[in-house]
């Protein structure tokens, strides 16, 4: 799912495209992406008004229109947005289009289905962000705000990293970055971090983040923005390493599971406290580490995950070159095709 800086890149792109352009009428092709209300009522509620600003808030766009209305958009796994002339190739994934004045057409386009717009602006209305945590870019996100928060709570940092109402826009991505930038295990508890360790952590936070961003995000599956993919998938550190040396150590990056989400990490550099070992065996149990050939863990074929040569080494390597290969080749496939929709 894009997070924080792929959604500040897509903001980034639309703002300059689509600032001042006035909406005319709204189509929707699968009523699923729309939150909360009818086709029927979305279409007339933004046909006629003028879009005035293009930010974002945690992993969601917000799109303002005149008359203090707003749209929020949720990309989720695979949504996309593209600005193309009406009458361009018909696309059987676009779920919503917004016809512009100027005859332009801003398609949102999504594979998988679970991207979702809202439209808001009622009196009555509740703020659809009214749960969301500080923005960790913000001025305002300063190092004292950061040790209020986190020493109000007791949890994992990887599950507290990924908790939208502690901070907004950190995802899987960039939580493992951060954690192993700052020396910390995803399975350590907020309760046993030192000052220096809090400030570190949120100093890493930052600087990932802000570094994502100008990297125009992490093209890993699907994400892709208006004027192109990221290259910040480059720069990662740990995120889907696995089996790889570790950029400090040497030693193999290592993956286990932490509430649903995969998460990557060094064990020798980023070290669980005593205190906290007793309540995460259960979930380092999940813990695997490929073969010191450097595949990756979801490159190897089912039921591998020790550390050690193959009983067969080649003809898995090359079954895991392959396979990774189709991967990579895949996603970059559905991108492609996805900038050719949008005439790109």
């Amino acid at each position: 799912m894009p997070e924080l800086p792929e959604v500040e890149t897509v903001a980034r792109d639309l703002r300059p495209l689509i600032t001042g352009a006035t909406i005319v009428d709204a189509t929707t092709f699968w009523a699923r992406t729309l939150r909360g209300v009818s086709a029927e009522a979305f279409a007339d509620g933004v046909a006629g008004r003028r879009i005035e600003a293009v930010g974002r808030r945690g992993k969601q766009l917000v799109v303002d229109l005149s008359g203090g209305a707003f749209l929020t958009i949720h990309l989720k796994m695979t949504g996309q947005l593209f600005v193309v002339p009406q009458g361009g190739p018909e696309d059987p994934y676009v779920r919503l289009v917004f016809a512009l004045e100027d005859g332009r057409e801003i398609r949102f386009r999504d594979i998988r289905k679970f991207g979702k717009i809202g439209l808001y602006g009622g009196a009555d209305e509740p703020d659809p962000f009214a749960g969301v945590g500080p923005e960790p870019l913000s001025d305002t996100f300063s190092v004292a705000a950061f040790r209020q928060r986190i020493r109000a709570r007791k949890g994992r940092l990887k599950s507290l990293l990924l908790d939208q109402g502690f901070i907004a826009g950190v995802g899987n991505i960039y939580a493992d970055e951060a954690l192993w930038a700052a020396r910390l295990h995803p399975l350590r508890t907020a309760r046993t971090l030192r000052p220096a360790d809090e400030r570190r952590l949120w100093l890493e936070i930052r600087r990932i983040l802000a570094e994502a961003v100008i990297r125009r995000g992490s093209s890993i599956d699907d994400y892709t923005a208006p004027d192109g993919d990221g290259e910040m998938q480059d720069h990662l550190a740990v995120y889907q390493r696995a089996g790889e040396p570790c950029p400090r150590c040497g030693r193999p990056i290592r993956r286990m599971v932490v509430g649903g989400r995969a998460t990557h990490f060094c064990s020798w550099c980023q070290r669980l406290p005593a205190a906290d070992r007793a309540g995460a065996r259960a979930v380092l149990r999940t813990m695997s580490v490929p073969d010191r050939t450097g595949r990756r863990w979801s490159e190897l074929p089912a039921g591998e995950g020790s550390v050690g040569p193959a009983r067969d080494g080649a003809a898995r390597e090359r079954v895991a070159a392959t396979r990774a290969e189709r991967t990579r080749r895949a996603a970059a496939t559905r991108r492609a095709a996805a900038r050719a929709s949008a005439g790109g």
